[in-house]
C-alpha cells in the first residue's frame, strides 16, 4: 500500500508531511506505517517502516533523525546523523539534507520552517511539553540558528481532538496554577469531567510566541482509527501496547 503523507501549503516548499498509518509493514495493533522503535513491535519491521518514510523524504535512512522523546522542553540543534538519540522533545537544524521526525499518537507533531533563513524545527508537544513551553523553546532555538520569529510557519499535525480529550479536575488544576485565563481550552464533561483543547492550546502558544503563522491540520488520531494510532483509544480497547506515527521535515 502507498505511503500517505498529508502536507501544509503553509510549509511550501519545504519538503514535510504528516505521515498516516498507511502504508507500512507492521501487522496487528500495529498495522500500517509504525516508526516508533520504544514500541514492543518487531525492531527490524519499524526500521523498514523508517527507511520507507526516509525514501519519501529523499533521504538516506540514517540522515532521518529522532529523539527518544520525554514530554520535556528540551530542544537538540541537529547538523547531521545523532549516534544516539539525545532525551529531548523537540529539534532544530540549518543544516540541508538533514530530515528531522517526531512521534506521537494522540499528541501533537509541530513542523516549524522559515523557509527563507534556512531553518526548520519539529516538536512533540503534549499536555505536559506544550504547558513547560517546548513549543516557545523550539522558536527561541530556531532564532539562534538565524530564523526571525515573525517569519516561522508552524504546523500542527494529526492530534487528539476536544470531543476525544476527558481528563480530571486535577488537570484543570495544573492549568489554572500557571495561568487562569487557560480555562478557555477547557469544556465541561460528564461527571465532574473536562475535555481538553490540547491543539488549541497548542496554538494559543505558537501565537503568543509571535511565530508569522500557525495552523492545524485538524485531523483527530482518536477519532480516525484507519488513518491514525492512538494513545488514548489503544487504552480504552484494552491493547496492549500501540503504534507511533511520525511527522518529519527538511531542507
Amino acid at each position: 500500500m502507498t505511503l500517505e503523507i498529508l502536507t501544509s501549503d503553509s510549509l511550501a516548499p519545504l519538503r514535510h508531511g504528516f505521515f498516516t498509518r498507511r502504508g507500512g509493514a507492521s501487522s496487528g495493533v500495529f498495522a500500517g506505517l509504525n516508526c516508533g522503535p520504544g514500541s514492543s513491535d518487531q525492531s527490524e519491521i519499524v526500521t523498514i517502516n523508517r527507511a520507507r518514510v526516509a525514501q519519501a523524504m529523499a533521504v538516506q535512512p540514517a540522515q532521518l533523525v529522532t529523539v527518544h522523546q520525554v514530554h520535556s522542553a528540551d530542544v537538540v540543534t541537529v547538523d547531521g546523523p545523532l549516534a544516539e538519540r539525545p532525551r529531548a522533545d523537540a529539534m532544530v537544524t540549518a543544516t540541508p539534507g538533514v530530515a528531522l521526525g517526531v512521534l506521537t499518537a494522540d499528541c501533537q507533531p509541530v513542523l516549524f520552517a522559515d523557509a527563507r533563513a534556512g531553518v526548520i524545527g519539529a516538536a512533540h508537544a503534549g499536555w505536559r511539553g506544550a504547558l513547560d513551553g517546548v513549543l516557545e523553546a523550539t522558536v527561541t532555538a530556531m532564532e539562534g540558528l538565524g530564523a526571525a520569529r515573525d517569519r516561522i510557519t508552524a504546523v500542527i499535525g494529526p492530534s487528539i481532538s476536544q470531543a476525544a480529550y476527558e481528563v480530571g479536575p486535577e488537570f484543570l488544576e495544573d492549568f489554572m496554577a500557571e495561568d487562569p485565563a487557560y480555562s478557555r481550552f477547557f469544556a465541561s464533561g460528564e461527571n465532574g469531567r473536562y475535555q481538553f483543547d490540547l491543539p488549541g492550546f497548542g496554538l494559543h502558544c505558537l501565537r503568543r510566541a509571535g511565530v508569522g503563522e500557525a495552523e492545524w491540520t485538524r485531523h483527530c488520531t482518536y477519532a480516525d482509527p484507519a488513518r491514525f494510532y492512538s494513545y488514548r483509544r489503544a487504552t480504552h480497547a484494552g491493547e496492549a501496547d500501540y503504534g507511533r506515527l511520525i511527522s518529519v521535515i527538511r531542507l
